[in-house]
């Protein structure tokens, strides 16, 4: 690597941002950026929208919202269906947002358990973290049975209807757990979701105590999911590994035995990235 040197001949200390790099105020920030990044955003969690239905939604003059698609379209990162006259998220999307998960060693290490335990159990093995207030699925490994659950990475999910949401939760310490909670709506999906915070806290008790968590068909009927949790080295649980199938495969009755790979998994899987089992 090539130094340079400022006057006085000593070295110039390299720098990734400014000193005044905690400065968040208008003058250190590009508002055409920020706004693109908000219609990128709007459209990576509402797939397919016309270039009228994005004006209209976002509130935002077509003219503006047109120019910032086609600068998108140019590095990939939107692709527009010229039959059907609407805009989705494009590969160059995908492409960098992988880039993000090879940071962390987390998800290569954990690709042969999510193998393992989907061969154990027959059912599609997920791996997910905490991402603001919600489940970022990282990584699948997919069952062969034909019916089956499906979370590409990129998925966000609401944590309370969430199999690994829960388990997480579980483990949070209460501060944190009540600001999270007083942040977010617990949604009702089905008739099975959880949607008071006495209700929640009660069964964040049990999965402590249990420890695995369980998505009773509380986000989509006829699917559940049993998750275990991923601790680091700090004993803080980083992570969540579950297995999710269909209620006539996934029943009530066989939760119990099927909990056990999943509990290993996230054993072998806190082990595997230096973490300390609890």
């Amino acid at each position: 690597m090539v130094s340079q040197k400022n006057g006085a001949g000593s070295p110039r200390k390299a720098r990734g941002r400014p000193r005044a790099w905690d400065d968040k105020t208008a003058q250190n920030t590009i508002k055409s950026l920020d706004r693109a990044m908000e219609v990128f955003e709007y459209l990576s969690e509402a797939q397919g929208k016309s270039l009228t239905m994005l004006s209209d939604e976002m509130q935002q003059s077509p003219a503006t919202v047109y120019r910032i698609l086609v600068t998108l379209e140019g590095r990939g990162l939107v692709e527009f269906d010229p039959v059907e006259q609407i805009w989705h998220i494009g590969p160059r999307a995908f492409v960098i947002g992988s880039r993000f998960l090879r940071r962390t060693s987390l998800v290569d290490r954990a690709r042969p358990v999510m193998r393992k335990l989907m061969e154990a159990t027959g059912e599609t093995a997920n791996l997910g973290i905490q991402k603001e207030g919600s489940v970022l699925f990282l990584s699948q490994v997919e069952t062969h049975a034909s019916i089956r659950a499906f979370f590409p990475p990129g998925t966000l999910s609401p944590m309370h209807a969430s199999g690994i949401g829960k388990v997480l939760l579980a483990h949070m310490d209460e501060d944190r757990l009540d600001r999270l909670l007083s942040s977010v709506q617990l949604q009702a999906f089905t008739d099975r979701s959880i949607t008071t915070v006495e209700d929640l806290k009660r069964d964040l008790t049990s999965i402590r105590a249990r420890g695995f968590s369980i998505d009773n068909e509380e986000k989509n009927e006829g699917m559940r999911c049993i998750a275990a949790p991923v601790f680091d080295v700090n004993g803080e649980a980083v992570a969540g590994i579950s297995v999710s199938g269909p209620t006539s495969r996934v029943r009530e009755d066989g939760i119990e035995q099927l909990s056990r790979p999943v509990i290993e998994a996230g054993q072998a899987l806190t082990q595997a990235i230096g973490g300390t089992v609890k």
